[in-house]
């Protein structure tokens, strides 16, 4: 992983005060999202949102909740694995998700975290997802981007226009 172009943003300890976050994650590939789940959390936590949890089966599943709990929370945190296999599963598996979430937030007019690994190989995601080690954390990462766009929607939307 090169990390090229990595974001410099980053949330201070408490700056969250206030806001409801909910963090989804798929269950395929248990080591990995489970990983990304538990880095979302803690940053969120750190940061000082209320957090919900909540699991789904799989990846494709995750948008459909996502919306629900956009209903409900400033922002959500969304994470997964999708490993490429054999066939275009894995094209049209990434492509549905990514549009979905994004549609989501879209559609909510608040902000999604995608926190959704869409790899080559196992390798490549627990490289990824912040283990000992790894070269990134994607979950920590997901819970950044959500927070630091909820903290700058709830700045413009205080701004009286």
């Amino acid at each position: 992983m090169s990390g090229t172009g990595v974001s410099e943003i980053t949330v201070r300890p408490g700056a969250a005060e206030g806001l409801t976050v909910a963090v989804v994650s798929s269950t395929w590939n248990a080591e990995i999202t489970d990983q990304l789940h538990t880095r979302a959390v803690e940053t969120l936590r750190e940061a000082g949102a209320r957090v919900t949890e909540y699991r789904v089966a799989g990846a494709l599943e995750l948008p459909v909740i996502v919306a629900a709990l956009l209903e409900v929370s400033d922002a959500v945190v969304a994470t997964g694995c999708v490993i490429r296999g054999a066939t275009v599963h894995f094209d049209h598996v990434c492509n549905s998700v990514t549009y979905g979430l994004t549609r989501c937030g879209l559609d909510a007019g608040r902000p999604v975290g995608n926190g959704v690994l869409t790899v080559d190989d196992v390798a490549q995601a627990r490289d990824r997802a912040g283990l000992p080690g790894a070269a990134e954390d994607k979950g920590h990462d997901a819970a950044v981007a959500a927070l630091h766009s909820a903290l700058v929607l709830r700045e413009i939307r205080g701004s009286g226009r």
